[in-house]
C-alpha cells in the first residue's frame, strides 16, 4: 500500500513508513518536528523540471512524462523507495497545496507499477 499525504496532515491519520519525497525541505516545518522515517530528495523532480513546470496545470501531462523519464534514469533513488514499499505500507510526503497535481502522485503510480512488474516476474 502506497499512500500520499501533505507534510502538514496529521501523521496519525495514515499509517505506514513516512517518506519525504520533496527535493527541498517544506516551508514552516522544523526538521525535528516532522515525523518521517526517511527523506529521499534525490527521487524528487530535478530543479530544472520543477522550475519549468512552475505549477502550471497546462503542463501537467508533460510534467508527468518528463518526471517519469527522470525516475527511469534514477534507479538508486527509486530503489530506495521500493525497499521501503517491500517492507510494508508507505506514505509519500510532499509539501504542495495541490493534492492532485504534485510529484508524489506521479511517484506513487510509478512505484505501484514497478511493484506489479516485480510480482509478475
Amino acid at each position: 500500500s502506497i499512500r500520499i499525504a501533505r507534510v502538514y496532515d496529521d501523521p496519525d491519520d495514515i499509517p505506514g513508513a513516512r517518506l519525504l519525497v520533496d527535493r527541498l525541505w517544506p516551508r514552516g516545518i522544523r526538521k525535528d518536528s516532522l515525523r518521517h522515517d526517511d527523506w529521499i530528495p534525490e527521487v524528487a523532480p530535478s530543479t530544472a523540471l520543477r522550475k519549468w513546470y512552475g505549477h502550471d496545470l497546462g503542463k501537467w501531462d508533460a510534467f508527468r512524462e518528463r518526471y517519469r523519464a527522470e525516475l527511469i534514469a534514477n534507479r538508486p533513488a527509486v530503489d530506495r523507495c521500493l525497499d521501503w514499499c517491500r517492507k510494508g505500507p508507505v506514505v509519500l510526503l510532499y509539501g504542495k497545496k495541490d493534492r492532485d497535481h504534485n510529484q508524489a502522485v506521479v511517484l506513487r503510480d510509478y512505484l505501484r507499477e514497478a511493484l506489479r512488474r516485480e510480482k509478475r516476474t
